[in-house]
């Protein structure tokens, strides 16, 4: 979903992104946005059907800059498949990290889009994007599961819904905000809640 080019369309893009990154989508204002940015309601009709369209373009966007920053990560850890699954969690913070470093606000968008699971335009925007890093999670729990890399004993079912879980909810355990970003110490924190999945969830042959 491309957004045609138009007078004022990055500060249109940058007031968007302000709003959502402090509230969420329903009490979003696109008055406030429209205002902030500077332009005419005509202008912002002409380019977008109404506040839905604006952010899931925006949130497109986000997937867009994400494909290729990771792509472009990927190239230089080829050994990556060598990795056991918690080293490779470790890897894809850094990545996320390394993403937030480089685009704050995209990155905080998507903590925020998020927390809109159970909610109607989480839904919408599911069904545009879709699910590949579910998909992507899941296979990487798969490899793991047959490598022998969980704990034996424990139910398969309950692994994959409890990491899939922690996972969803990591904007949540450390309460990212925009003004508090240190990435050195989300780094540090997510590689401290990772050892602790592993020590609970690892095989004994991790530990």
């Amino acid at each position: 979903m491309k957004i045609k080019s138009f007078d004022r369309k990055e500060e249109l893009l940058e007031a968007a992104l302000d709003e959502f990154l402090a509230k969420s989508y329903d009490e979003a204002s696109l008055n406030n946005i429209i205002k902030n940015a500077g332009i005419s309601k005509g202008t912002f009709y002409y380019h977008f059907k109404d506040k839905q369209a604006l952010y899931l373009s925006l949130l497109q966007s986000l997937v867009d800059v994400k494909i290729e920053f990771v792509g472009s990560k990927l190239k230089d850890y080829s050994h990556n498949e060598d990795l056991n699954i918690f080293e490779n969690f470790k890897l894809q913070a850094r990545f996320g990290a390394e993403l937030a470093k480089e685009h704050p606000k995209y990155y905080l968008f998507g903590m925020m889009f998020l927390r809109e699971k159970g909610n109607k335009i989480y839904e919408v925007a599911m069904d545009m994007v879709g699910d590949t890093s579910e998909k992507y999670f899941e296979e990487m729990l798969d490899k793991a599961i047959e490598k022998g890399e969980l704990r034996a004993g424990v139910s398969v079912n309950f692994s994959k819904k409890i990491l899939t879980y922690l996972f969803s909810r990591l904007s949540e355990i450390f309460d990212f905000k925009h003004e508090k970003l240190d990435y050195d110490l989300m780094l540090r924190n997510v590689d401290d809640f990772i050892d602790f999945m592993q020590h609970g969830l690892g095989s004994e042959k991790l530990n």
